[in-house]
């Protein structure tokens, strides 16, 4: 084969990896994005295998098209994807942030091998014309008054607002260019999503609870109740307390907590509690059920002005 056919031939390839990588590139920032949402068991194992394939995949690619350096760079990067897999083990944000510079080093091995500007998504434009990237820096400064706009002390009922800017702050120190938009909006429709499906879970529990409670006050022990109701009772309580982990709902957890421990007592040493125990528990829900329900009603107000400063 000439080595004109050999040069044209490698450059067609490179183009094809360049097209190929930029969509890993994505996929593994959006992963991560998520990841760092710290989402439940299954997800979280996902995400990771995502990223993991996505890096595997681009390490492979640019070692047929002869670019060592991306080579070398991808494969290094995999232990900080490993460190990561596991959601049952301890992640810091020092593991999430070895990895986001880890990929920063991809980014400049690309940069150097192809002479294609790799950012941490491409920069573009969305159809409606709002912008699709966004420079974290400038995302920090929008987010900043956004938070202080708030509440002059920045303290807010949610932290959306400083989630994603732990985000950006994260962009900034890996030196990994644009922010994409598009991660912002998942990260909103995650968290409504997760907000309702805790607010609906709760409120389908919230009779059968309340019952449970009005049952205990009739002649004032537990005995009134069969051991299957109980463990039942238990079982949904357990259930609302992991959902108000998953959610960050930490209000509602705090109480579902409390009140697994007050019926898991009731159930297995069959104590005898007052009426005025009972009804101050039986308060307590009413009260949790009206902070979740104002809990769920401020991230609806906080996604909308995150929405408002960044999609209009």
């Amino acid at each position: 084969m000439p080595v004109e056919t050999e040069d044209g031939f490698q450059k067609e390839l490179v183009e094809l990896f360049v097209q190929e990588a930029h969509e890993w590139l994505q996929q593994i920032h959006v992963a991560l994005d998520e990841l760092q949402q710290a989402p439940e068991s299954g997800r979280h194992r996902s995400l990771a295998q995502t990223i993991k394939v996505g890096i595997s995949n681009l390490g492979g690619s640019a070692a047929t098209v002869n670019l060592t350096d991306v080579e070398r760079a991808s494969f290094t990067a995999l232990p900080f994807v490993e460190a990561l897999q596991d959601p049952s083990a301890h992640i810091s944000s020092d593991d999430f942030l070895a990895l986001c510079k880890q990929l920063g080093h991809i980014h400049g091995a690309l940069n150097r091998a192809t002479g294609v500007t790799f950012e941490a998504a491409p920069s573009q434009t969305s159809e409606n014309g709002i912008p699709a990237t966004i420079q974290p820096e400038k995302l920090l400064t929008l987010l900043h008054e956004l938070q202080m706009k708030f509440s002059p002390s920045g303290a807010i009922p949610r932290n959306l607002i400083q989630t994603i800017k732990a985000q950006a702050e994260a962009f900034i120190q890996c030196d990994t260019g644009q922010y994409q938009l598009a991660s912002v909006r998942e990260f909103l429709e995650r968290s409504a999503e997760g907000d309702q499906g805790f607010l609906t879970l709760v409120q389908q529990h919230e009779g059968h609870l309340t019952g449970t409670l009005q049952a205990l006050t009739s002649d004032g022990t537990a005995t009134g109740m069969s051991s299957t109701d109980l463990l039942m009772a238990v079982e949904r309580v357990a259930q609302l307390w992991s959902a108000a982990q998953q959610v960050n709902a930490s209000q509602a957890m705090t109480f579902f907590m409390g009140l697994h421990g007050f019926l898991t007592i009731v159930s297995q040493q069959r104590v005898v509690i007052s009426p005025q125990s009972v009804a101050a528990v039986q308060l307590r829900l009413a009260q949790c059920m009206k902070a979740i329900e104002e809990w769920v009603e401020s991230g609806k107000v906080e996604r909308l002005a995150i929405q408002g400063v960044l999609f209009h």
